[in-house]
């Protein structure tokens, strides 16, 4: 399984939403308290979103990292320019 499969998977609603489905049902199953189930899926839940979003981030700020892309503006009367992060756009 390659890096991005792996991420893909931990960033996944559907395997967060299986996790919570299983834990709470563990815990019902074992004696535990209704609200104490929905306690934990709710963190669960909670958690899968600050972690895809954190990966999600991680992920955009590499890319943009890369470096700047040069682009040639196909027009006679304007200059070449570049953009990429951290550039202004500019269409002096």
């Amino acid at each position: 399984m390659t890096k991005e499969e792996i991420i893909r998977k931990l960033t996944s609603r559907k395997l967060w939403l299986a996790v919570a489905a299983l834990v709470s049902g563990l815990i019902l199953a074992f004696g535990g308290k209704e609200s104490t189930a929905k306690t934990v899926s709710g963190v669960i839940l909670q958690a899968a979103a600050v972690i895809g979003y954190v990966i999600g981030e991680g992920m955009s700020d590499a890319a943009g990292a890369a470096g700047a892309v040069i682009v040639q503006e196909i027009a006679p009367d304007k200059p070449p320019f570049m953009t990429g992060p951290g550039l202004e756009d500019s269409d002096d």
